[in-house]
């Protein structure tokens, strides 16, 4: 009896084409949201501690100013740059504490030809003899580091080299300067802000952007044993130097982002209880219609045991069909929903955002499919208390 009430009710979600297709469509669009929200929730943990780490270090200090805006500036490069004196490098990078350190000095400039509404270009010098160490991931697509601390060479990001189409040998010329600069070196795609970054030797940048004996940033990165936290009380006692922590960054921007997941998250929730009534107005009708096949499937001996299972096996595959689209259309539109999210959330780290894994795929698939029985049962309920004579004689 169990394969005939599958057919039958198989067969009549195909006699109902139209509504059957605006059912499934609500019910993939719900599983879609929900699986697209659940894999943002991961994939932008996972992008932000990557470009955390990416830094390369562990503490940064830049010019006194909004804590936010130094941080935005060390995760994405920024426009409102604050300068700090280079001497002050000696003073912290001399301290038993340090493993490592390295001076930066970033310089930000907009190009009215880059795009179509004109893009900033983002060049950073840095000390060849520290920065490649502190970013060891960083590799080469193309050539290699510079020669020297006063060369006129520069090494492009992977993707600020695809946008200049510029490979190595090949020359570019800086704003602020008349002199080309060659193209030593490509850096591989990283996945990091590195990959937008036209990088040349610090004393070269300062000369060119006029910012002799200036920084914009410093680079620490301690030792195992160290005490972070002493050592950046010692740290705020320099003057007109802003501290910022790369862990505190991080647990900053997540407690933000939490925040908003809660908003999202019960927006998904509102958009399932409209899937859910969806199926339970489709079943019902569905039941409604059929009254009289009801009565006669009790008056050949169906039992109210068979009318219920053959109605929830109908709300199930609604449910199941659905589900399997919404979640194949997660993945077709990750790119697209990705793209969405940058442009609406004012920060956003780099690599991917949406990380949909199977334990996500499967807590969607069961959750819309639950959601979708239970939304099925009173239907169900309904078509087995039906009296086959009552049903015979009715309109």
């Amino acid at each position: 009896m169990s394969l005939n009430v599958f057919q039958v009710s198989y067969k009549n979600l195909l006699r109902r084409k139209l509504r059957t297709v605006f059912t499934l469509v609500g019910i993939m669009l719900s599983t879609w949201v929900l699986v697209t929200l659940l894999g943002f929730n991961k994939g932008y943990e996972q992008s932000l501690n990557n470009s955390i780490e990416g830094m390369g270090f562990q503490i940064v200090l830049t010019a006194k100013g909004c804590p936010y805006e130094a941080a935005t500036l060390m995760l994405q490069g920024g426009t409102g740059l604050r300068y700090m004196p280079q001497d002050i490098v000696d003073s912290v990078a001399s301290s038993p504490e340090v493993a490592a350190s390295t001076a930066q000095l970033m310089h930000a400039e907009f190009d009215p030809d880059k795009g179509d509404n004109g893009g900033t270009t983002v060049y950073l010098g840095v000390d060849p003899a520290t920065f490649p160490a502190m970013k060891s991931y960083l590799e080469f697509k193309q050539g290699g580091w510079f020669t020297n601390m006063d060369a006129r060479e520069i090494v492009i990001g992977y993707e600020a080299a695809e946008l200049e189409q510029r490979e190595v040998g090949d020359f570019m010329l800086l704003p602020g300067s008349d002199e080309d600069f060659k193209v030593v070196g490509v850096l591989a795609r990283s996945g990091t802000q590195d990959d937008g970054m036209v990088f040349l030797p610090l004393r070269t940048a300062q000369t060119v952007f006029q910012k002799e004996g200036l920084l914009t940033m410093l680079g620490i990165r301690l030792n195992s044993d160290a005490d972070q936290t002493a050592f950046e009380e010692t740290l705020y006692t320099l003057p007109d130097i802003q501290v910022v922590s790369m862990a505190q960054v991080k647990n900053t921007i997540m407690d933000l982002v939490g925040s908003a997941k809660v908003i999202v998250m019960a927006v998904a929730m509102i958009a399932f209880l409209i899937a859910m009534f969806g199926v339970l107005n489709t079943v019902l009708m569905s039941v409604f219609e059929r009254y009289q096949e009801i009565g006669i499937f009790k008056s050949m001996g169906a039992l109210p045991k068979d009318i219920f299972k053959m109605i929830l096996i109908e709300t199930t595959l609604l449910c199941s069909i659905g589900g399997i689209l919404g979640i194949a259309l997660s993945f077709g539109f990750s790119g697209a929903s990705a793209t969405a999210i940058r442009y609406f959330l004012p920060f956003v780290p780099n690599g991917s955002l949406i990380a949909i894994d199977w334990k996500t795929v499967v807590f969607a698939f069961v959750s819309i499919t639950l959601i979708g029985i239970i939304g099925g049962v009173y239907p169900a309920g309904r078509a087995a208390r039906v009296r086959p004579l009552d049903s015979i004689r009715s309109e």
